[in-house]
């Protein structure tokens, strides 16, 4: 059964995953290594900040995050686009 999460990361300079990374997973540890090693390749994430796991999309920033996501119920990254 997978879930999904999002995650806030404690003050980056500009990045794409300034706004947040939506990921969906089996689990916390298996969202993780999708993070690991999909956005953050080669180098190491940053601090998280917050985890909301079983998120509502609908809460999320709908002039950013909701018209620039991949569809949350496939296993992988669906927030920055670019990373599945």
């Amino acid at each position: 059964m997978l879930k999904r999460f999002w995650f806030k990361f404690c003050p980056l300079p500009f990045s794409s995953v300034s706004l947040g990374c939506g990921v969906t997973a089996y689990d916390y540890t298996d969202a993780l290594k999708l993070l690991k090693d999909k956005i953050f390749v080669g180098r190491e994430m940053p601090d998280i900040a917050e985890v909301i796991e079983d998120v509502d999309v609908s809460i999320l920033d709908k002039n950013h995050v909701i018209p620039n996501m991949e569809a949350p119920v496939i296993r992988g990254i669906w927030f920055p686009k670019g990373y599945r």
